[in-house]
């Protein structure tokens, strides 16, 4: 499936003696700079009515105008999978995604994901970088996410991310009871021996993660979290760095961590909690084409609730809630 692209841009006197690539991005900001540079090279988009090279000088007041055909961007298969959508316009759609769904395929996930079911309810996302994902949830966490429907909202969405204005907020249950809020801002990057794993690690990419009490039990805390970026696995690496692995994580928690005189019913719950107790709550941004501030909530999933549930009746604390 292709889309005729047929648009036209005239290069401002502040963009006078910029390459041409440099310049059409600009112009053009609802395409990738790599994809303006194939048009470019194609004679797909041109000067005047002349091909040139991206790196070309413009001149204030030349036309800048592609006439093209947008192919699709991926070869992923749509496949009807069942989407629990919380808002949807032809720009944008946001969703609740359940535990256990992968957001895209990639090695050991050739199907069954996040994108092939958007491709089947929407199949012009074909058309976008990544099918329209613009950030990604952990396989096994739960909760809100938004992918792009239109090349207008996925360079917009991109670029808030990229200057982090989207408000992202987290519900996490970790081990220990802290006894207040907090920020971790340490760096992020592979594991320098187990490279499936990321970590806390010199000269890694900034992260910063803001953590506040939720509910406080005797020997566990539930905590909401903001984040100032988007590191891969970057709340369960801070927190395990801290030594407040989340309960259930397979990869930074480590062996449960029982307490004294648990109950029978505590101690089955954090031996088998079945996945990363982290769930995205809630989610702020700006409408990629009104401007209009949004904010999205979806509530907690039944195995989060019913954890917080159990700590509460068999690892109690005075004054849980804060």
């Amino acid at each position: 499936m292709g889309e005729k692209i047929q648009q036209q841009a005239v290069v401002p006197a502040e963009m006078a003696g910029e390459r041409l690539d440099q310049a059409a991005a600009q112009l053009f900001p609802a395409y990738s700079r790599s994809r303006l540079q194939e048009w470019i090279k194609a004679g797909e988009l041109q000067v005047d009515g002349v091909s040139m090279r991206p790196r070309d000088k413009v001149r204030e007041g030349a036309v800048l105008v592609i006439d093209t055909v947008l192919e699709a961007a991926v070869g992923w298969a749509a496949q009807p999978i069942a989407l629990d959508i919380v808002y949807e316009d032809e720009h944008i759609l946001v969703l609740n995604k359940p535990a256990g769904l992968v957001v895209h395929p990639a090695a050991g996930h050739a199907d069954g994901t996040l994108v092939n079911a958007l491709l089947a309810h929407a199949p012009e996302m074909e058309l976008l970088p990544r099918g329209g994902i613009v950030h990604r949830l952990d396989r096994e966490t739960s909760g809100i996410m938004v992918a792009a429907k239109s090349l207008l909202a996925h360079g917009d969405l991109v670029a808030q991310l990229q200057e982090r204005t989207v408000k992202r907020e987290y519900r996490a249950v970790c081990v220990g009871a802290l006894t207040g809020g907090g920020s971790v801002k340490e760096p992020i990057g592979r594991h320098p021996k187990q490279r499936k794993k990321m970590a806390v690690v010199h000269g890694g990419k900034p992260a910063v993660t803001h953590y506040r009490i939720h509910q406080r039990f005797g020997h566990h805390t539930s905590l909401t979290v903001n984040l100032e970026t988007g590191r891969t696995h970057q709340i369960r690496v801070h927190m395990a760095h801290r030594h407040n692995p989340l309960i259930g994580d397979p990869v930074y928690g480590g062996r449960p961590r029982i307490p004294p005189g648990a109950s029978d019913l505590l101690i089955d719950t954090l031996r088998h909690f079945p996945r990363q107790a982290l769930h995205a709550r809630a989610l702020g941004l700006f409408h990629p084409e009104s401007g209009e501030e949004l904010y999205f909530e979806c509530p907690l999933p039944e195995d989060i609730a019913s954890l917080l549930e159990i700590l509460a009746a068999e690892d109690p604390v005075e004054g849980a809630r804060v």
